[in-house]
């Protein structure tokens, strides 16, 4: 390895001033990409504003000397790059991070859909509730909302009082959903931008607790996938952690990869995973099958040295209660919600 720090050459590169600025380099963040290889040499880029840029070539040059007079250094290379930020139309690049009345938010994600993620998320928060918690469940799949049938709410516009939109109460959850303003057989048409602005909207501008008096625990169910909701909600509030949620399939468990890398990325720690639908169980005789496979989930989270949180079987029990807007008995999840918090 090379005996070169990065921390040695930044350091040195404080030096370095843009006089027009009044600012060092990288104080200024034009230091991009800095990298030092084994044998001692040093690459980096300097972004500018490319009217600048003809003018900044002594600067480069500055910039080149003092990253090669840290000593170890054998060679210095620096460039000047022009490029400018991608533009944000609708301005969510603006809005701050939020602070919610909220002691902690919970993500239940799976990076692929079709893998019962919705129901384990509202069951979830139900048993969180049945513990003594105050919680509440936040629909963000803005495509497919699923908490409205699955709470036996459906369409019923929430009330604003204050300017906040109160939040819908059912199952000892206080709800919110784009489906209770969207009727059900309505797609919404939106692209990414009005995904993520309704997402920080209906964190921001919903009665959810009080300051006084706030959630324990708000449990978010997220679309699938890896995108535009999922960084929304890891740079605007902050996450005690993700659930990741996926079939023992192959298939599934590509794209649970994908969400716990995901958050990993983001900084938000996966609290754990759950095997759904892990084994059917005959209502009729009780036997058990293991259709989609058995284990790929429990194997997945160890080799991924995150927690198991457990197996939810897959019985018409569960089809029929999701379907009549009814919670789960309590003991699926008691299990589940015992290792969460003992995490």
């Amino acid at each position: 390895m090379s005996a070169v720090a990065k921390d040695d050459v930044i350091k040195a590169l404080r030096a370095v001033r843009d006089p027009a600025a009044g600012a060092d380099i990288v104080t200024l963040g034009a230091v991009q990409g800095l990298q030092v290889t084994m044998d001692g040499r040093v690459l980096f880029s300097l972004a500018v504003d490319p009217a600048r840029g003809p003018a900044l070539e002594s600067l480069r040059q500055e910039a080149e000397r003092t990253a090669a007079s840290v000593p170890g250094v054998t060679e210095a290379r620096a460039v000047l790059t022009s490029e400018r930020p991608a533009p944000d139309p609708h301005g969510m690049n603006k809005n701050p991070p939020l602070k919610l009345p909220v002691k902690k938010i919970i993500a239940v994600a799976s990076g692929k859909g079709g893998v019962g993620k919705s129901t384990v998320a509202f069951n979830l928060a139900c048993a969180l509730a049945r513990s003594g918690r105050k919680a509440g469940l936040l629909d963000a799949d803005i495509y497919g909302p699923s908490v409205p049938r699955l709470a036996g709410v459906g369409f019923c516009k929430p009330e604003t009082k204050d300017g906040k939109l109160q939040p819908l109460e059912a199952h000892g959850l206080k709800l919110m959903s784009i489906g209770f303003m969207v009727e059900e057989e309505k797609p919404m048409i939106w692209r990414g931008p009005m995904v993520q602005t309704a997402l920080y909207q209906m964190l921001r501008d919903v009665a959810w607790g009080t300051e006084d008096d706030p959630l324990d625990v708000l449990v978010v169910d997220m679309p699938p996938g890896t995108g535009d909701a999922q960084l929304t909600l890891a740079q605007k509030v902050p996450l005690a952690g993700a659930i990741i949620v996926s079939t023992p399939q192959d298939l599934a468990l590509i794209d649970a990869r994908k969400a716990i890398e995901m958050f990993r990325r983001t900084n938000v720690p996966v609290l754990g995973v759950i095997e759904n639908m892990s084994s059917y169980i005959c209502s009729s005789c009780g036997h058990e099958d293991h259709i989609f496979g058995h284990g790929g989930a429990r194997a997945e989270a160890e080799k991924r040295g995150v927690p198991f949180l457990g197996e939810i079987p897959l019985r018409s029990e569960i089809r029929e209660r999701s379907d009549a807007g009814m919670p789960l008995a309590e003991d699926y999840f008691r299990s589940i919600v015992t290792k969460l918090y003992s995490a």
